[in-house]
């Protein structure tokens, strides 16, 4: 399983993109359509027409890791087809890289910071 650090933000690109791109092709549609930087740190998730594969884009300070999935069998869950992007949670992330259909139902629960009392 590939995980995140909590303080990793990821994107999901809603609209497929050609599978033939690659790294400086992606680095551009997350620059011009998506109007994200690419060099953030930021996780960019992108996926196939058939549904069955995706790629993630992910600077890790020295350089751009471009990696791929594709499932043998079955499809990924995604959501609906739209301009833009969603933003998922590392575990939301996990599950939708595992196959796992039920990613969506994992909410993100607010965490309540302690104050200091003087």
């Amino acid at each position: 399983m590939i995980s995140f650090g909590s303080e990793a933000r990821i994107f999901v690109a809603t609209d497929p993109v050609d599978f033939r791109k690659g790294v400086h092709g992606l680095v551009a549609l997350v620059a011009e359509d998506l109007k994200g930087n690419p060099y953030s740190g930021d996780v960019f998730v992108f996926r196939s027409k058939r549904a069955d594969r995706l790629k993630f884009l992910i600077f890790d300070g020295t350089g751009m890791i471009l990696a791929t999935k594709w499932l043998e069998e079955g499809r990924f869950t995604w959501p609906p087809i739209q301009a833009g992007s969603m933003r998922l949670t590392a575990t939301q992330f996990a599950m939708l890289f595992e196959g796992l259909s039920e990613w969506r139902r994992i909410e993100q629960r607010p965490v309540r910071r302690p104050t200091i009392f003087a």
